[in-house]
C-alpha cells in the first residue's frame, strides 16, 4: 500500500491528512502548533496519526508539506544578515528601488520607508560589466572580487547575494563570483541572481535574489531540523515541500530556493479547494481559508487559480510566480478590543494565535476573541475535535462581557457585533480578488475551510451574494489534503523584450522548446518519470512603454499556427477586463516562462450513502443560539451520520472532528453526493441549479 501524508503547519494547529493511494481511505488529526519549534508538533501529530491508520512511519511513502517558515522569517525580520555583490556604480540599488510608495494623496509625508534586506554597508561593488546583449564589456578582476568577499567576511554576514548588470542574458561573472565565494566564505549560502530569476529589470532581480539569501539559512536549518527528526521516528519516505504557485518542490531543491516558498502556508488551501470541486462538479470558486490567526482568499475560475508574477510578504513585493491570495488579519484568534481613543469596536488583526489562545482554550489566554464570540452566541458547542477538546463557555462570556461593559450594550449584541467586523473584513478582502479583478462574485461559489471557515461561511456568502456556501468534507484540513494532492512543479524564465512587429510566433515558440527541454530535466532529476510530465508556457505581454505587464497561457501550436497575433489580441481582451481600456501602442513580448508538472494524484472522492432527505439519524441534540437579534431553537447535527440528499433547515450546527459548520436562519444546506455541505437560502432555487455547477 502507498501511503501520501499531507502536513500544514498553521498559527494555531498543525493538520494532518494520510491517504492511502489505492483505495483512497483516509484520517485525519489535528495537533496544537509548537511555534518554537514546528517540527515538534509535526513529530506529535505523525506519531498520533499513524496510530489511528495502524501503521508506522516507515509506512509513508511521501511526506508533502506546506510551511510558512520563509514567511514568518520575513515578517518578524529574522532573515539572515546578507552580503550583497553589485556591479561598479549600482551599490545603491536597494536604497533606489522602485519609486513606489503606499497610500493616498501625500502618503509619502508618513510613510516609513522599509529597511532594505541588504544593507548598504553589507553591499560591495566589483569592476567588470556585461552589455545589453550578454557580451563581456568590461572582464571582472579576480583580486578585486576577493578582496570585497574577504570585506563581507569580516562583516559578519550569514548569506551571499550576487546580483550583476545584465546577469540574466551571461551569468559567467557572477558563476566567478560564486566560485569564488565558495572557497573565501566556505558554509556561507550564496545566491546567484541569473540562476534565482533570470529576468531583466535589476532592481526587481536583485530584490528576489536578495530575499531568497535572507531566508535561506532559516528554511535551510528548519528543512534539515525536520528531515533528521522525521528520519529519526523512521520516517524514510519522500519530503516535499509545498511552492507559493501551488506546486511541488523536493525538500533539497527548497533549501536553495527558498522565495518559492513565501506563499507556501495558504497555496495548500487552494490546492485543495481545486480537488474539491473538481469531484463536487464546480469549476468557479472564491476560497475562504479561516484559521486561527489569519483569513486567506483566493479566486478559482475553472478549476484553475488565478496566479500572479509578484509576491508580497509585507512590506516585501518579490518577483517569484505564487497563487492570487490576499490574508487578512482576521481569524478564531483575533483579538476584539475597544480603543479609549474612538470608543469603537475593533477585531484584529492582533491574535492570541496558538499560545496562550482565546479563552476558551482554557490555555491562560484572557482576551476576548472570534472564538470566544462563537461561543458565547452558541455558534461553537462546548466540544471540538471530536469531543477531546472542551471550551470554556463561562470563560469566554467574562472575556466578551469586557466588550458589552465597554460599548455599553447586551452580551449578545457585543459577540454578534464581533462576529459582524471580522466578516466584514472577510468580505472586503473577497472583494479584492474578484470584484476589483473584474469578476462578479454572483458567478462563484463560497468555500470555506480552515478551523473556522465552515462558521463564517454562511454569513459571508450573504454579504457577496456567492451562492452556495460550501463546506466541504474535512475542511479543518483542507490545506493538508492539497498538500497532499498537488503535483511537482518546477518552473524557468528568460527574458524577451522586443515589440511584437520584430518577431514571430516562430521564433518565440523555438525559445520556448529549448527552456521546456531544461525544465524536464530539472523534474526528470527529482525523480518524476518522463512520461508524467507535462509542459506548459507563459509569456509577459505589455503595451510599449508600459511599466507593467499581463501573463498570458500560451501553447506552442497557437504561436506556430497563429503567430504573434492571436497573442495580443488575446491580451487586448484581457487588458480590457482587467482595466476597462485598451490602448493604440504597439504590443511588446517582455518575458517567456516554461512551467514542468508532475502526474497529479487521481483521487476520486469517496460517496455517502444515499438519504432521504431527512437528515433526524445525525440529530444530536437540540440546541440553542443568538441570531437576527433574539434567541432561537437550533439542532446540532453529526456530519459523520448525515447522507447524500440530506437536507439541514437553519438554524443548525453541524459538528465534526476538525470543524463547526454553522447554518444560518432562512438558509438551508444539503448535503451532495461526496458529503459536501451546500449551502443556499431558503427561499433560493436548489443548489443543483447554480451556475457553478454548469
Amino acid at each position: 500500500m502507498a501511503y501520501r501524508l499531507g502536513v500544514d503547519v498553521g498559527g494555531t494547529f498543525t493538520d494532518f491528512l494520510l491517504f492511502e493511494e489505492s483505495t483512497g481511505a483516509f484520517w485525519r488529526h489535528k495537533t496544537p502548533s509548537t511555534p518554537h519549534d514546528s517540527s515538534e508538533g509535526i513529530v506529535h501529530g505523525l506519531d498520533a496519526i499513524c496510530e489511528k491508520a495502524n501503521i508506522s512511519p516507515a509506512d509513508i511513502d511521501i511526506f508533502l508539506h506546506g510551511t510558512t517558515v520563509a514567511t514568518n522569517a520575513v515578517l518578524e525580520g529574522k532573515g539572515a544578515r546578507v552580503g550583497l555583490i553589485v556591479t561598479e556604480g549600482y551599490r545603491q540599488i536597494m536604497q533606489i528601488a522602485r519609486s513606489f510608495v503606499p497610500g493616498g494623496l501625500a502618503g509619502w509625508i508618513v510613510w516609513p520607508k522599509p529597511q532594505p534586506l541588504a544593507a548598504l554597508e553589507d553591499t560591495f561593488e566589483i569592476k567588470g560589466r556585461m552589455d545589453a546583449r550578454g557580451a563581456e564589456l568590461r572582464p571582472i578582476d579576480d583580486a578585486d572580487i576577493r578582496a570585497q568577499l574577504e570585506r563581507l567576511k569580516a562583516q559578519g554576514v550569514e548569506a551571499l547575494t550576487v546580483s550583476l548588470m545584465n546577469a540574466y542574458l551571461n551569468g559567467a561573472h557572477e558563476r566567478r563570483v560564486g566560485e569564488l565565494a565558495a572557497e573565501i566564505l566556505p558554509g556561507i549560502p550564496f545566491s546567484l541572481s541569473h540562476v534565482v530569476l533570470p529576468e531583466m529589470q535589476e532592481y526587481e532581480r536583485t530584490l528576489t535574489t536578495v530575499a531568497n539569501a535572507a531566508v535561506r539559512p532559516v528554511v535551510g536549518r528548519y528543512v534539515r531540523n525536520l528531515r533528521d527528526k522525521l528520519r529519526g521516528v523512521g520516517m524514510a519516505g519522500k519530503l516535499s515541500l509545498l511552492r507559493s504557485d501551488g506546486g511541488l518542490m523536493t525538500s533539497e531543491k527548497s533549501e536553495e530556493h527558498p522565495v518559492s516558498l513565501l506563499m507556501s502556508g495558504p497555496a495548500g488551501g487552494v490546492t485543495g479547494a481545486i480537488w474539491v470541486g473538481k469531484n463536487a462538479g464546480m469549476k468557479n470558486i472564491l476560497t475562504l481559508d479561516v484559521g486561527g490567526t489569519s483569513t486567506d482568499v483566493a479566486l478559482i475560475e475553472n478549476l484553475e487559480a488565478r496566479r500572479v508574477r509578484t509576491t508580497e510578504v509585507g512590506h516585501l513585493a518579490v518577483r517569484a510566480s505564487a497563487l492570487d491570495v490576499k490574508t487578512v488579519g482576521a481569524g478564531g484568534g483575533s483579538i476584539a478590543y475597544v480603543p479609549e481613543l474612538t470608543g469603537a469596536l475593533r477585531v484584529g488583526p492582533q491574535s492570541a494565535g496558538a499560545v496562550p489562545g482565546p479563552v476558551a482554550y482554557g490555555k491562560g489566554g484572557t482576551l476576548p476573541t472570534v472564538t470566544d464570540a462563537n461561543v458565547v452566541l452558541g455558534y461553537l458547542p462546548e466540544a471540538l475535535l471530536g469531543g477531546t477538546f472542551k471550551l470554556d463557555r463561562a470563560g469566554s462570556i467574562r472575556a466578551v462581557q469586557t466588550i458589552a461593559d465597554a460599548l455599553k450594550i447586551d452580551l449578545y449584541a457585543a459577540a454578534r457585533g464581533i462576529i459582524d467586523i471580522v466578516n466584514e473584513n472577510m468580505f472586503g478582502a473577497l472583494r479584492m480578488i474578484s470584484v476589483q479583478q473584474g469578476y462578479d462574485p454572483r458567478d462563484f461559489a463560497l468555500m470555506g475551510f480552515g478551523g473556522a471557515g465552515p462558521l463564517h461561511v454562511n454569513a459571508v456568502a450573504r454579504l457577496m451574494g456567492s451562492w452556495p456556501a460550501v463546506s466541504p468534507v474535512s475542511p479543518g484540513v483542507l490545506c493538508a489534503l492539497g498538500d497532499a494532492t498537488t503535483r511537482m512543479r518546477t518552473e524557468t524564465a528568460r527574458s524577451f523584450s522586443t515589440v511584437a512587429s520584430r518577431t514571430s510566433g516562430e521564433a518565440v515558440s523555438q525559445l520556448l522548446r529549448e527552456m521546456e527541454q531544461q525544465i524536464r530535466g530539472e523534474l526528470e532529476a527529482e525523480g518524476v518519470a518522463a512520461d508524467q510530465i507535462t509542459i506548459g508556457f507563459e509569456v509577459d505581454v505589455r503595451y510599449s512603454g508600459q511599466a507593467f505587464e499581463v501573463p498570458m497561457d500560451v501553447t506552442l501550436a497557437e504561436l506556430e499556427d497563429e503567430g504573434i497575433v492571436a497573442l495580443t489580441r488575446r491580451f487586448d481582451d484581457e487588458h480590457r477586463r482587467l482595466f476597462t481600456f485598451n490602448m493604440d501602442s504597439e504590443h511588446e513580448i517582455v518575458n517567456l516562462r516554461a512551467v514542468a508538472l508532475g502526474q497529479a494524484l487521481d483521487l476520486p472522492a469517496a460517496k455517502l450513502p444515499v438519504g432521504n432527505g431527512d437528515p433526524s439519524d445525525a440529530k444530536l441534540r437540540d440546541h440553542e443560539l443568538y441570531m437576527n437579534g433574539r434567541m432561537q431553537p437550533a439542532v446540532i447535527y453529526d456530519r459523520a451520520r448525515l447522507k447524500a440528499n440530506d437536507v439541514v433547515h437553519g438554524p443548525a450546527i453541524v459538528i465534526e472532528m476538525d470543524s463547526t459548520t454553522l447554518v444560518e436562519a432562512d438558509c438551508i444546506a444539503t448535503i451532495d453526493a461526496v458529503g459536501n455541505i451546500l449551502i443556499t437560502l431558503a427561499a433560493a432555487s436548489s443548489p443543483a441549479s447554480s451556475s457553478n455547477d454548469a
